[in-house]
């Protein structure tokens, strides 16, 4: 607790916080020691603040210069990649991902404590405004109603008084106790001109507007902020799961934003932090040195309010007496006059004035008793403490939280960064797959099918029709035979040892003919027959000329015609 009970009022005690942020150096430019005490209108404390501020933005140029240049190292290297496990680069990057999205979530409870503390204290410097704005009411209540209603109704009852009677003395006793009414109402008004004076400057109401209207502004602007930081954090993590490149690439786009965004706040968060804890060591004394001109030099008054000692006397004590008398004295010869009146006038001379006369005299009397309870310090500070509580200890809580989380956030963004920039680009593109059609064995192949038989093509051992050299049986164009199944008993034909090929010029296709084994349709007839042995032919205008012996290929004249099926029988 930063508060202890001493005889019905509060002290406060500044917070551990409070004196670890008030013991931050405070230099100037030169580097020397400068006053520590809030002073918004001291440019030198200004100055020092400012310098305290710059240490995290230095930070940020430095980073920002270093992952510059190694980026521009990524860049300009334009050595292929050769395969790389990036394993290691994932898992790191999805941890470093999760402890930045968790530090990410402390600022959010940060943000959200400073809201609370600072949404109690608008709610105490509400209660004080209150209470001042109730007192000074209540003084103009009374000012309104002596100064108007009561010295009205006199006036009409002197006027009364002013006819004569029997008894003179009685007559001259009604004018005397309704003059000394007069003179205590002026006296009483004249107290609650005084109650008013220094209550008039003591107006909060616009201070906690704007700090309400600032705070509901900052709240859900600081929460979206660190939302949108969180979302970089998460798609990362997915870019890391999903392999995507896509994703890594734009994480190191929106990364620098985030590293520039964290040190930014890291700044404004020091400077904030440093002058509220120069605030909370001495509040009293910073309310003082803010106060106008004519409460300043009403120095008890403040002092009253701020510490009420039980050793010190309400300052307004004296002046709510003189009026509580005078208005005393107003209802004792009120009373005088009352039951003198009756004795001498008619009903209908005296009434309803007096009446009325009567009923505001006595209201007057209730608002002047209650105004010592109003004025008391005791509400008042409480609420003045419960205040301060609020902004030292639960809302520069918050504020420590942000900024040791924007701090961290930044470290880890600035590592993110750069553990993604070595990641995506060592993550390549998928390949497509060739897509290859079926094609009929005795029509030309397709461009995909030619680059396959091209990488698979041999020389042939003998010549090109798959024979050993020197044997001339074959099938070729122009001497094309029926094949014809082997006689029965007869051996079987013997199948050569190695499929051959053909080759032919880069202009020309070649036609690979797969050997068909004997088929036999519906009618049990045995159909035409090829060799079960691979031949290659190589087919133009002009039949070709064998070439014995191996390492012959043939080769096609340009004015080849374009093969049909009609070519092969």
């Amino acid at each position: 607790m930063t508060s202890i009970m001493l005889r019905n009022n509060y002290q406060y005690r500044p917070p551990v916080l409070t004196t670890i942020f008030h013991r931050f150096p405070h230099v100037n430019v030169s580097l020397q020691l400068v006053n520590s005490t809030f002073d918004p209108r001291s440019e030198v404390y200004i100055e020092s603040l400012g310098i305290l501020g710059s240490i995290p933005a230095l930070w940020l140029i430095v980073t920002l210069f270093i992952l510059l240049i190694y980026l521009l190292t990524r860049c300009c290297d334009r050595k292929p990649r050769a395969k790389h496990s990036i394993t290691v680069l994932k898992w790191s990057l999805f941890l470093f991902a999760v402890l930045c999205g968790a530090t990410l979530g402390i600022a959010l409870y940060g943000n959200d404590d400073v809201h609370n503390g600072l949404d109690s204290a608008i709610s105490s410097l509400r209660a004080i405004d209150d209470s001042i704005v109730g007192a000074r009411n209540q003084t103009l209540s009374i000012e309104s109603t002596l100064q108007i209603k009561v010295k009205q109704l006199m006036t009409e009852l002197n006027d009364v008084f002013e006819e004569p009677v029997r008894n003179q003395t009685v007559r001259k006793l009604l004018l005397s106790s309704l003059a000394n009414m007069q003179s205590n109402t002026t006296a009483a008004v004249k107290a609650c001109q005084d109650l008013q004076a220094p209550l008039h400057v003591l107006n909060f109401t616009t201070l906690f507007n704007y700090l309400y209207l600032g705070e509901s502004i900052r709240y859900p602007a600081t929460m979206a902020l660190y939302i949108t930081l969180l979302v970089f954090c998460i798609m990362l993590i997915f870019g890391v799961y999903r392999h995507s490149r896509c994703c890594l690439i734009t994480f190191s786009v929106f990364g620098l934003f985030a590293i520039i965004i964290c040190w930014l706040l890291s700044s404004l968060y020091l400077v904030i932090g440093v002058a509220t804890g120069d605030v909370c060591m001495s509040p009293d004394r910073f309310l003082e040195r803010q106060a106008p001109a004519h409460v300043r030099s009403q120095k008890d008054i403040l002092d009253y309010y701020l510490t009420c000692e039980t050793s010190r006397t309400n300052p307004f004590h004296v002046v709510v007496k003189r009026g509580t008398q005078a208005v005393e004295a107003i209802s004792y010869n009120l009373g005088v006059l009352s039951r003198l009146a009756k004795q001498e006038y008619k009903q209908d001379q005296l009434h309803p004035r007096l009446d009325i006369l009567t009923t505001e005299v006595k209201l007057a009397s209730n608002l002047m008793s209650g105004l010592p309870a109003i004025l008391d310090c005791r509400p008042i500070n409480r609420e003045y403490i419960h205040a301060l509580q609020s902004t030292c200890d639960t809302a520069l809580f918050g504020l420590a939280l942000m900024l040791l989380a924007m701090a961290v956030a930044g470290f880890f963004f600035t590592v993110l960064v750069w553990l993604d920039s070595h990641t995506w680009i060592y993550i390549r593109k998928k390949r497509e797959y060739l897509q290859v059609e079926e094609q009929d064995p005795y029509m030309p192949p397709s461009a995909a099918s030619q680059a396959i038989a091209a990488r698979t093509m041999r020389p042939p051992q003998g010549d090109i029709y798959g024979r050993s050299p020197g044997v001339g049986a074959g099938v070729g164009p122009g001497n094309m035979g029926t094949l014809r199944g082997p006689s029965r008993g007869g051996p079987p034909p013997s199948a050569p040892q190695h499929p051959q090929y053909a080759t032919l010029n880069r202009k020309f296709r070649t036609l690979e003919h797969p050997g068909v084994g004997n088929r036999r349709h519906d009618n049990g007839s045995t159909g035409m027959a090829m060799s079960n042995n691979y031949s290659s032919h190589t087919l133009g205008h002009k039949k070709f000329q064998q070439r014995d012996g191996p390492g012959q290929y043939s080769t096609l004249s340009k004015k080849c015609k374009t093969l049909e099926s009609s070519d092969f029988y």
